[in-house]
């Protein structure tokens, strides 16, 4: 997707320098543009966070080489969904954001399990479940009880 925005900008930049009558400093400055926003996207690829996502039922974990022993995500979302692609957003306790493109060619027999795992809700624990279905007693009651 990068590499495609930047070769749709460099073909406007071209026809722009194929249909002008004359080259000024826009120009130049167009095309010195295009070459750093290549730059930046190139090294910001490279340098993109790479590990594993698992995911237990009710949280995720990120292990990557920052993150040997794994760090508890707070909140995963999808931002884009190219079907193939995935761009997700991860959220730590600390509120600290990671973003991520899942592809399916690095694990093409997992692919299906991670898209049913990023849409899928949390399941319930046992401590509230049993909440949902039992309320709180009320043990602040100032009214007497009866002797029998």
């Amino acid at each position: 997707m990068l590499l495609g925005l930047w070769l749709a900008a460099g073909l406007l930049v071209m026809l722009w320098w194929l249909a002008a009558p004359k080259l000024d400093w826009r120009f130049a400055l167009a095309a010195i543009v295009l070459l750093g926003a290549g730059w930046a996207a190139r090294t910001g690829w490279e340098n993109s966070p790479a590990g594993q996502l698992a995911w237990d039922g009710q949280v995720w974990h990120w292990e990557s080489q920052g993150y040997q022993a794994g760090t508890a995500v707070l909140e995963l979302s999808v931002l884009l969904d190219f079907q193939r692609i995935l761009l997700l957003r991860l959220e730590n306790q600390a509120h600290a954001r990671l973003w991520l493109w899942a592809e399916r060619a690095s694990m093409p027999d997992r692919w299906l399990d991670l898209r049913r795992a990023v849409y899928s809700r949390p399941k319930a624990s046992a401590a509230s479940l049993l909440h949902d279905v039992m309320p709180a007693a009320d043990l602040t009651t100032d009214t007497p009880r009866p002797h029998s």
